[in-house]
């Protein structure tokens, strides 16, 4: 185990990785609640979306600890499943199984360029604070699904949204848990998102919102209503190009900003370099394969793995351990989706997770007209325009536009002019 996992290269032991997989574990494990509960929203099955969110996080983790020896989790990523369900399935008014067709795809081409440098000269074509800007987007998007969700935020006919009616008991619900999840966050407390659904549910078990499982332990099932029913023929069919973009835009930048921040947090970087990045970023590419086969939303690398790193997990182990852990849970399917049919257990999550996405946007340069403009219509429709496609697609097209008029068209990437072209298309003729 030493030598497979290079402990003492890298000054670290047996129980140091255990607790950092433990520690991993604990702020990461609220994905295989909320993700099945948001997907099943799409009409997928829960239970199986459930087992595919396991396995797939097993798979990508396991590749991640075993082929590129770093302690980073692979799992569905937040944002990624909200886009699949309610953008390209109710937004877009499509099956489930054409929207898994979609991820398929993606991750194949995924796959490739994680084995070319072509991966390089995609992230290199986009600007900073265009990516920063997605992120954002996303964030909000998010928060805003959690504020619905919760009916904290409802549909008004006058203003089209309002304020709902914070006395509800699953509204006044989540405002407490939000509030618990926000106390532990303070305090540094690891795992403050798990730990805080439970406290929650604890509380709605009292209130009478939930009903405890008839039994707390058994056997995985549901996995053949998800698992090789995705409809590739329908992606094409009908014009998804622009969503195949999205799900690999989105999982292609983000996973490689998370595994760097990781890899710098756990001095595992030479010269502002990632090295075995090629192993690194392929293990989140099957994570994304897998996971549509199996019945999921895109995988992405977690930046939960840096609570990990923070006690001592310089190692694949730490990757090996959660992915044991997250083994165990295939097993607990009665109480998760208990937990996951409460809207007010969930909800603070969303809500959280978008917080911390949205606080990239510092990250911005917003005295640069020419791109902060685009990354401002990026950050405001996708959340208004309920797709995060549709944000992407605008701001992407706004850019190259302001460049060229104010004659900087040199200064655009080569290929960001061809992304500019396929977003027209699919927004102007495919619809959006």
């Amino acid at each position: 185990m030493e030598t497979l996992f290079k402990l003492k290269e890298r000054n670290t032991s047996v129980g140091t990785e255990l607790l950092a997989g433990l520690t991993t574990f604990f702020t990461m494990v609220y994905i295989v609640i909320v993700n099945p509960g948001i997907l099943s929203q799409a009409g997928m099955d829960f239970h199986g979306v459930f087992v595919a969110t396991v396995l797939a996080s097993i798979v990508g983790t396991l590749m991640m600890g075993l082929a590129s020896n770093y302690p980073i989790v692979i799992a569905p990523g937040m944002g990624l499943n909200a886009y699949f369900a309610f953008s390209v399935v109710a937004g877009e008014g499509l099956s489930w199984q054409i929207a898994l067709g979609a991820v398929f795809v993606a991750g194949i081409i995924f796959i490739l360029l994680s084995l070319t440098s072509f991966r390089y000269m995609l992230l290199d074509a986009i600007p900073s604070s265009l990516k920063h800007a997605i992120t954002v987007g996303i964030g909000l998007f998010i928060t805003f699904i959690g504020l619905q969700n919760s009916k904290i935020i409802v549909a008004s006919p006058s203003t089209l949204l309002t304020l709902g009616d914070l006395t509800a008991p699953m509204t006044l619900l989540t405002i407490i848990g939000l509030a618990i999840s926000l106390i532990l966050m303070s305090y540094r407390v690891k795992g403050y998102l798990f730990i805080g659904m439970i406290i929650t549910a604890i509380i709605a078990y009292f209130m009478g919102l939930i009903e405890l499982p008839e039994r707390v332990v058994a056997m995985p099932s549901g996995l053949n209503a998800t698992a090789l029913q995705m409809d590739i023929g329908g992606v094409f069919s009908h014009g998804l190009y622009a969503v195949i973009f999205t799900f690999l835009l989105i999982t292609l930048f983000d996973t490689t900003g998370t595994m760097l921040g990781v890899a710098e947090q756990a001095g595992l970087t030479k010269d502002g370099k990632f090295p075995r990045s090629r192993g690194a970023l392929l293990a989140d590419a099957l994570g994304t394969t897998a996971g549509a086969a199996l019945g999921t939303s895109p995988t992405s690398a977690y930046i939960e793995s840096s609570a990990g790193v923070a006690v001592g997990g310089r190692t694949g182990l730490t990757a090996v351990t959660v992915s044991v852990l997250l083994g165990l849970t295939l097993f607990f399917s009665p109480v998760v989706s208990v937990l996951a049919a409460i809207p007010a257990i969930t909800a603070p999550s969303l809500i959280i997770v978008g917080f911390l996405m949205i606080s990239v946007v510092s990250k911005i340069d917003w005295g640069d007209f020419d791109v902060v403009f685009p990354a401002f219509l990026i950050i405001v429709l996708m959340p208004l325009t309920y797709s995060i496609a549709t944000g992407i697609g605008v701001g992407f097209i706004a850019y190259p536009i302001l460049k060229a008029v104010r004659g900087k068209w040199r200064e655009v990437h080569p290929i960001f002019y061809l992304f500019a072209v396929l977003f027209f298309i699919q927004l102007a003729f495919f619809g959006h």
